[in-house]
């Protein structure tokens, strides 16, 4: 099989995205009472309305109205003021009532979108990216000096609930395949869930991978879902095709079902991709079907036919009355909207002088950028105070990003780093009270010790020496004691200053400010 770069040589992937949010921060179902609880007992929440009982009426909930309006709102689309809700027909074993309460044509949202910045190697999977000069345009995309901005269309954001979930027991990996017994819980059935659709504007994994986490950002800023892949409360089905570079005319797509994770999604694309043209350059047909992403496999399996709009047999949902948003209601929402990742992290650009790269890794989450605005804002009341940004910003970006990585399900609120103690490491390092090498073991001490960095350096001895006195008189004793060194530095061997470096900290007790040995050596030596 060919590798993705080689695929693109000859072929163009045309990519769409089904995203799923559910509404979990709402209290209550999509159309009944029932309480909304990840991990509840089996089946403990539900009533004859979720259960598609005879005789039993939905009730729309408006909290979850006002939650995809402000979805729409986030994501550039336009807030349709008329729409109505249909029944989308299929039997599964856990929609009890034989169809699923959906949106028809016309959603709440409609043609919105968003714009991913793709820089590294993700943009190297773009085919010829390097033909575009910075500012020239290609279609839907944009050169820059890293990467390309890729313009991406929103087809539409429309409101559904969600179905319950099944248990497969005796099979490998809960799936059914294997399973001995089945079973079926209820409580997932009737949550509110929103499914984003977007043009098929994708052209690498990489750009849909961008596409989710993106995504994933404005929810959790705009607080309507916990976005969790691993609980399932957002997942995501990516649609893909090929065609021959040079045409128009889309392929037949296959439909990666349920994504739950980035990876996974770039992985299963990829993959996906080159199987795709292995088997047109074979003389082979490509179906329209849904396949399943095995991780462990690395490899795509074929779940079922796709079906088509028609086997769903849509209608107008009979006890559902159409909706008309006001604009007072659109307004209202309106008003409720945060400042968003990529506002955010151009704020931090503007006021703090920071790289694009640097704001927009501190927009990936919620928590590190609040967090960053807090030290600043304590840093505001220090001479100078904007010239922590940068370091606080690489504390934030990589210490305690790879902190949080190791010890998972802990968030960043709950650990002893506040903002107090990271500007308070920070000025220690910027004074040169300690080294870069001594901040980061500081750094795990605050985490492991719960202690403030001034009392962690000062009991440990580890406070810097920059006293120039004191380390040009250690660095005349090194010197002198070394000649034959000296003269092979002399003689062009300038390697070796790492080697007087190195015995200058010793006599320091590893306590001098190298930055000032480095200076004075380099000086010295060269008289």
């Amino acid at each position: 099989m060919k590798t993705l770069e080689e695929v693109f040589e000859t072929w163009e992937a045309v990519i769409g995205l089904e995203i799923h949010a559910e509404l979990t921060t709402l209290e209550t179902k999509m159309f009944c009472g029932c309480k909304l609880e990840f991990g509840a007992a089996p089946n403990t929440h539900t009533c004859p309305v979720c259960l598609g009982l005879p005789g039993a009426l939905p009730v729309p909930n408006r909290a979850a109205i006002e939650s995809i309006v402000l979805a729409g709102l986030a994501t550039n689309c336009d807030i349709e003021k008329h729409s109505m809700f249909y029944r989308k027909n299929y039997m599964y074993p856990d929609m009890a009532k034989n169809f699923q309460t959906t949106q028809g044509p016309i959603a709440f949202c409609m043609r919105g979108h968003l714009d991913l910045d793709v820089d590294g190697r993700g943009a190297a999977e773009r085919y010829r990216l390097d033909a575009l000069a910075p500012g020239e345009s290609d279609g839907n995309i944009t050169r820059t000096e890293d990467g390309y901005v890729a313009h991406v269309g929103i087809t539409r954001i429309h409101m559904e609930e969600d179905a319950g979930k099944m248990v497969h027991l005796g099979g490998g990996e809960g799936r059914i395949a294997g399973a001995t017994q089945s079973l079926v819980d209820y409580n997932r059935a009737g949550t509110p869930l929103i499914e984003l659709v977007t043009e098929p504007d994708l052209r690498t994994p990489e750009e849909a991978r961008l596409f989710m986490q993106k995504l994933r950002q404005i929810y959790l800023a705009i607080g309507i879902s916990d976005c969790s892949m691993e609980e399932g409360s957002l997942r995501c089905d990516g649609n893909v095709s090929l065609r021959r570079r040079g045409t128009t005319a889309f392929g037949t797509k296959t439909e990666l079902k349920n994504m739950n994770s980035f990876k996974n999604l770039h992985d299963g694309l990829a993959y996906e991709i080159c199987r795709q043209a292995e088997v047109l350059e074979e003389g082979g047909v490509i179906y329209q079907e849904t396949r399943h992403w095995d991780p462990s496999a690395k490899r795509t399996i074929v779940m079922r036919v796709k079906e088509t709009a028609d086997d769903y047999r849509l209608f107008p949902e009979p006890d559902l009355a159409p909706y008309d948003l006001s604009d007072e209601f659109i307004e209202g929402v309106r008003a409720k909207l945060p400042e968003l990742p990529d506002q955010k992290a151009a704020r931090f650009a503007a006021d703090f002088g920071l790289s694009a790269y640097d704001a927009r890794h501190l927009v990936e989450h919620r928590a590190t950028a609040d967090f960053f605005d807090e030290c600043m804002a304590l840093a505001a009341a220090e001479p100078g105070g904007s010239k922590f940004a940068k370091p606080l910003a690489n504390l934030i970006i990589n210490d305690v990003a790879a902190w949080l990585n190791v010890h998972e399900g802990v968030v960043l609120a709950d650990t002893p780093l506040t903002a107090a103690r990271a500007l308070s490491l920070v000025k220690l390092l910027a004074s040169d009270a300690i080294s870069s090498k001594q901040a980061k073991e500081v750094f795990s001490v605050i985490m492991d010790e719960d202690a403030d960095p001034e009392a962690i350096v000062e009991a440990r001895g580890m406070k810097q020496v920059s006293d120039t006195g004191a380390i040009e008189a250690v660095v005349d004793e090194v010197i002198a004691a070394n000649p034959d060194e000296v003269a092979r530095y002399r003689d062009g061997n300038t390697k070796v200053i790492g080697f007087f470096v190195g015995q200058c900290m010793k006599a320091m007790r590893g306590q001098g400010n190298p930055k000032i040995i480095n200076e004075l050596l380099a000086k010295k030596l060269a008289e």
